[in-house]
């Protein structure tokens, strides 16, 4: 007799994630290279943990384990040591747990503890030489990402959700976007994997909870079921468009880009507007952000509403000043050439 289902659904994705694991090498001489799992605790995780446990002695793989502990409740670091027995007892090596500090930021809690997390993981990556590790995102996790994008305005890139491979040397791997919540949980249950439910989850205080509590159910009781199923095939779809549109904006930028050599010391963009205007729209605003970051603005601060106003210097322009962006960067009508430039100490004159 087979696996549960679920357990045999989990176990095929792991082992289809990791399939160009299987021909490099990593660490020592005839050692073979070490896969990591970020683990929770939680039910998506343990799922994961446990599936990784399983296929990596058959492709010829190291299995270890990381749980990153953020300090944000009370009694988190026996909850993380937890975690690290569990990891242990399924036969990962090695398993550590990492602590973390989440300090205030614009950009809240959740983006706060985000940012630290995968900057935990990195180090573990880099410290042990891990080919890859394990996120245990799932298709409820993609649905909830393309409705914040939604509500946010957000373009088709933000649209597209989380990529199944991201990181540097695509370390970053999620397996489960293409399962649901549900199935991990079952997964558990059937191999008797005991799971920890982060209260956080249900703590209508941050905007991913209130969108899996009330905005997805809400939804599907308006719409009928298949609302996650249908958002998660938006993410797919819209990668696939954000990546042509990124491919063609790519080799557009080479023919509107009129940097000269600066003598002020300013980073510096130029870009020729009469060429930017023939471009579509979706296109040009591709161009504007990727300037605006090669200049020096931060990419994370950069907002749809900052380019529309950029763009208004190619399509609407009345002589109006430069706009400010963020990171000290801002953006100037100079003739026939958009500037866009950091560190100014005082804006450009605009000319027509």
């Amino acid at each position: 007799m087979g696996p549960h289902p679920a357990v045999a659904a989990i176990r095929l994705a792991v082992r289809r994630a990791l399939h160009d694991v299987l021909s490099e090498q990593a660490g020592g001489p005839g050692e073979p290279p070490l896969v990591l799992v970020a683990c929770s605790g939680g039910a998506d995780s343990m799922a994961l943990a446990s599936a990784l446990a399983f296929e990596a002695p058959r492709l010829g793989l190291r299995a270890g384990g990381v749980t990153v502990d953020h300090g944000l409740q009370s009694g988190s670091a026996d909850r993380a040591q937890e975690v690290v027995e569990r990891l242990t007892a399924l036969r990962l090596h090695p398993v550590e747990s990492i602590a973390v500090t989440i300090g205030r930021t614009d950009t809240g809690p959740e983006a706060a503890a985000r940012d630290a997390r995968y900057a935990a993981l990195d180090e573990a990556a880099e410290r042990t030489g891990a080919k890859a590790v394990l996120l245990g995102h799932t298709r409820d996790d993609q649905a909830e990402t393309v409705l914040l994008a939604l509500a946010r305005g957000s373009g088709t890139r933000s649209l597209s959700g989380m990529a199944e491979v991201t990181g540097p040397g695509g370390r970053y791997r999620r397996p489960f976007l293409a399962i649901d919540r549900q199935a991990t949980r079952r997964a558990c249950l059937a191999q008797s994997i005991p799971v920890w439910d982060d209260p956080h989850n249900d703590d209508p205080a941050y905007t991913r909870s209130r969108v899996r509590h009330e905005a997805l159910p809400m939804l599907e009781k308006a719409l009928g079921k298949g609302v996650i199923e249908a958002l998660a095939r938006t993410a797919r779809l819209s990668r696939d468009d954000a990546d042509a549109l990124d491919s063609w904006a790519a080799q557009a930028e080479r023919a509107v880009r009129t940097d000269q050599p600066g003598t002020d010391g300013w980073d510096c963009v130029e870009l020729d507007t009469a060429r930017l205007y023939a471009l579509p729209p979706a296109v040009r605003r591709r161009i504007l952000r990727r300037a605006a970051i090669d200049a020096g603005s931060p990419a994370g601060s950069l907002f749809a509403r900052h380019l529309e106003e950029v763009d208004r210097l190619i399509t609407a322009w009345r002589g109006q000043r430069a706009i400010n962006l963020p990171g000290r960067v801002e953006a100037g009508r100079q003739g026939g050439r958009l500037v866009i430039r950091h560190g100014s100490p005082t804006p450009p004159t605009p000319s027509s």
